[in-house]
């Protein structure tokens, strides 16, 4: 891959890694202010962390479905 198709793709994709970059940053910042009031064991911060991983996923394919529905309903 040059680095002509490499920024086509970058451009082309700008909008969800703008989407992926905010959820991630909300996710880890979210998770980080409710453990520095709650002062929870390690082990459950670490967990809440990788729960934004299925969070993230859910949260996407539910709005791919919502969008291939609004879709079908214009149709």
């Amino acid at each position: 891959m040059d680095v002509r198709e490499w920024l086509e793709r970058v451009r082309a994709q700008r909008w969800g890694m703008v989407v992926d970059l905010a959820f991630a940053v909300a996710w880890v910042t979210m998770v980080h202010a409710l453990f520095l009031v709650l002062d929870g064991p390690d082990w459950a911060y670490y967990g809440f962390m990788l729960a934004g991983v299925v969070a993230y996923f859910g949260f996407m394919g539910s709005l791919e479905r919502a969008r291939a529905d609004r879709e079908r309903s214009n149709e």
